[in-house]
């Protein structure tokens, strides 16, 4: 199978309803461009889930501000006041975890695990509902394993197989995501041939990747700009 595309052509493994893994750390690891394309599809009631929901205007920012987004799983809304507003009007539902568990929950998705036992967030608000266990005289609660519909990651380079390497902070969460969705896209700054890469850089294997596009930003100083 021909792994890359153009960018528009992954419009189509998107509907409506859908839960999306979308990847980032702030900006950080955020697909930039896989995000525009879904801005030109007439898809809506989302479920994203993701550290927060896009900053300064870009990312998932744009997404949600479109109406496309339903609920948002993730840690750090609070740096997107539309979403923020939203949801205390009731327009916008918003599921907290904190930002280790929601790293956990994803990769145990992708390990084929249930959920997992912490004991973060017992005995606040954010463990309200949920199972409590006590182990060894401690209290814990159950966090379940989340899954997606669409993995959409972030990559710095990508040889033409999908095998990916991430730069730095994009590490948090795409890694895991590509292993936790039912259909796995990755946006990568550079494409280079099979061979190019050193194996021991490799963080994830091309069979996790279903399809590699290139992304149009670059980063200049700390702005991400477009570059058509």
């Amino acid at each position: 199978m021909d792994k890359l595309i153009d960018s528009s052509g992954i419009r189509k493994f998107f509907k409506s309803g859908d839960k999306i893994l979308a990847g980032g750390f702030g900006l950080s690891g955020t697909p930039l461009t896989i995000i525009d394309e879904l801005l030109e599809t007439d898809i809506n009631d989302l479920t994203i889930v993701s550290n927060n929901l896009g900053s300064g205007g870009l990312g998932l920012h744009k997404l949600f501000i479109q109406g496309k987004v339903k609920k948002a799983i993730g840690s750090f809304f609070t740096n997107n006041k539309e979403a923020v507003i939203a949801w205390s009007k009731g327009e916008l539902e918003i599921e907290l975890l904190p930002q280790g568990t929601l790293a956990e929950a994803i990769r145990c998705g992708g390990a084929g695990i249930g959920g997992f036992y912490t004991k973060t967030a017992v005995g606040t608000e954010l463990s309200l509902g949920k199972e409590e266990k006590i182990i060894d005289g401690e209290r814990y609660i159950l966090e379940k394993a989340i899954k997606g519909d669409v993995a959409i990651i972030k990559a710095a380079k990508a040889d033409k197989m999908g095998n990916l390497v991430y730069n730095k902070t994009a590490r948090n969460f795409n890694p895991m995501m590509a292993m936790a969705a039912k259909i796995v896209i990755a946006e990568v700054d550079e494409i280079v041939e099979v061979g190019e890469l050193d194996p021991e850089s490799i963080v994830t294997p091309h069979a996790y990747v279903d399809y590699i596009i290139k992304s149009n930003y670059s980063k200049i100083g700390s702005e991400y700009v477009a570059s058509r």
